[in-house]
């Protein structure tokens, strides 16, 4: 590395491009509208996408994806497939019947209705769901096609804060808000989707919070941690 050589500040759409070239295309998660999204996000605890989707089609088949469906289950039967998901099943086992309770007394079991609000109504509305914060509701909305800004979750945030997006701080929330603000409108909104899951597959597989692989990463002459590293 040449000393007190910068990185370039990347621009944001040939960066997604980048990682889009090296990773492939992202699949979207195998759910569909707002009340299996919010399903899908708390089917599982800390474990990897192919436990959640085994738990997620589970319920699809054993169960029914509905809010009349989940209310109307054996606890026994959710128990069981709650037990594949990680910790606290118990715990997982009350979450879904609160989504189902929500989403029937609420919405009168139709959660697609939170699409036709403004957009902070429905985020709003979304984080009515347990395990449900911004950034999950702002996720939920942009899978179903409603982008507002680009939804982070820490893999994403690290990578762009790495690339000199934002400011990083010890505060969570306001190096996400600080991210957020650098890179608004940098997307349209039908990019953002893909954006989102690129983002978080990079910081996953390479762009990791220790011992970052540099060496293999395709946009690392954008970085500062990776011109360090080289």
């Amino acid at each position: 590395m040449v000393a007190g050589r910068i990185p370039l500040m990347p621009d944001l759409r040939d960066l997604i491009s980048r990682l889009k070239k090296h990773y492939g295309k992202p699949g979207l998660p195998p759910a569909n509208g707002p009340f299996e999204l919010v399903l899908w996000e708390n089917a599982v605890y800390l474990l990897p996408d192919e436990r959640r989707t085994e738990v997620f089609e589970a319920l699809r088949e054993r169960v029914g994806l509905t809010p009349r469906a989940l209310i109307d289950a054996e606890k026994r039967l959710l128990l069981e497939l709650a037990t594949r998901g990680g910790m606290q099943p118990e715990v997982r086992v009350l979450r879904w019947r609160q989504i189902a309770m929500i989403a029937q007394d609420r919405f009168g079991g139709d959660l697609d209705r939170v699409l036709e609000l403004p957009y902070k109504d429905a985020m709003r509305a979304l984080r009515e769901f347990p395990s449900i914060g911004g950034p999950a509701a702002e996720k939920i909305l942009l899978y179903c096609g409603v982008a507002g800004e680009l939804p982070l979750e820490s893999n994403g945030l690290r990578v762009l804060t790495r690339f000199g997006f934002g400011e990083e701080s010890k505060n969570y929330g306001a190096t996400y808000k600080s991210v957020q603000a650098a890179i608004s409108g940098a997307l349209p909104g039908t990019a953002m989707a893909e954006a989102h899951l690129l983002l978080r597959e990079h910081g996953k597989t390479l762009c990791k919070t220790n011992r970052p692989q540099c060496g293999e990463c395709p946009v690392a002459a954008y970085c500062a941690t990776g011109m360090r590293l080289a």
